[in-house]
């Protein structure tokens, strides 16, 4: 009896052996299924930004090489004019030449003096003619050359613009944005927005931060723009954020360039000036946005930089 007593005692101990050992490795199991799921989903969201990010920089591309066709477009219509005006001053040349040669045999000929004189008057009045000609084709050929150097230059410029404006002019400092600030193009408000359901307004938007993660620098934030609230989740340390409002004519920029625990810091980057305020003081028909610049250079009209508005 005494030894059927010891093996049940036995026979329990192992059970809950057993079981211990199955409820660790169950818990191991659900760990590591855990660790997979969060791996998956990090690596879906970096695959996600890459392509993002190759988008962009594939239209940036594609524009800058549209304006580089325009560009070599304008230089080869140059160099065509150059040509031709120098076809059309030699040929002047030698005609002119050709009519003084003819004037000075004829005024040698004894026996037609009276008619080398009808001649020479005709002659002398020929190239007169000639002369006021390649004046008026010398001076629209140098007021072409000026408007075609202009648009080149502004062209140039648009380009560089351009290339700046797509790929963006991040400042992960206040140093930097200082330097920013003394361009001159765009106001710039920084601000400290702790987490709270309260929004705050800077510059030109109000908005309200909902998470900061120190660790894998992101932050989650709520805006409210033009009377309508959007969500941003997931923003990476110094990821710009481009919002585009019915008041500007370009768009509102947010940068985040500090995370820490329940805090952001960054700044609000917006135009100078409303068009509003452009129309008003009269200025609107003479200022070009940049989207339009490269239609301006084509019908030879000079592009005005882009104005931007003070922060409220």
């Amino acid at each position: 009896m005494r030894e059927h007593d010891e093996m049940n005692e036995h026979e329990d101990s192992f059970g809950a052996i057993a079981t211990g050992t199955n409820r660790w490795l169950v818990i191991a199991i659900v760990a590591l299924l855990a660790v997979a799921g969060v791996a998956f989903g990090y690596g879906y969201r970096q695959q996600t930004l890459v392509g993002h990010l190759t988008a962009q920089q594939s239209v940036a591309d594609s524009t800058i090489s549209q304006m580089q066709g325009q560009l070599s477009a304008v230089t080869s219509k140059l160099n065509d004019m150059t040509t031709a005006q120098a076809q059309a001053q030699a040929q002047a040349q030698a005609q002119a030449q050709s009519e003084a040669a003819k004037q000075a045999d004829k005024k040698t000929t004894a026996g037609a003096a009276r008619t080398g004189a009808k001649r020479a008057s005709v002659t002398d009045k020929r190239y007169k003619q000639l002369q006021s000609q390649l004046a008026e084709q010398q001076k629209e050929f140098k007021d072409t050359q000026d408007l075609v150097a202009k648009n080149r230059t502004d062209l140039e410029g648009n380009i560089g613009s351009t290339r700046d404006e797509l790929n963006g002019s991040i400042a992960k400092t206040h140093e930097e944005l200082v330097v920013l600030q003394k361009r001159g193009e765009r106001s710039y408000t920084e601000f400290d927005l702790m987490r709270a359901k309260q929004f705050q307004r800077i510059g030109p938007i109000t908005l309200s931060l909902r998470k900061a993660d120190t660790k894998h620098k992101n932050y989650d934030l709520e805006m409210i723009v033009d009377d309508n609230q959007m969500s941003k989740k997931r923003v990476n340390l110094y990821e710009p954020i481009w919002i585009h409002t019915e008041n500007e004519s370009q768009p509102v920029q947010i940068v985040v360039n500090r995370i820490e625990k329940n805090l952001i810091h960054g700044y609000v980057s917006a135009p100078k000036y409303k068009p509003s305020e452009l129309a008003a003081s009269g200025a609107a028909s003479t200022l070009t946005p940049v989207a339009a610049h490269v239609d301006a250079n084509a019908n030879g009209s000079q592009p005005q930089p882009s104005t931007n508005q003070q922060p409220q």
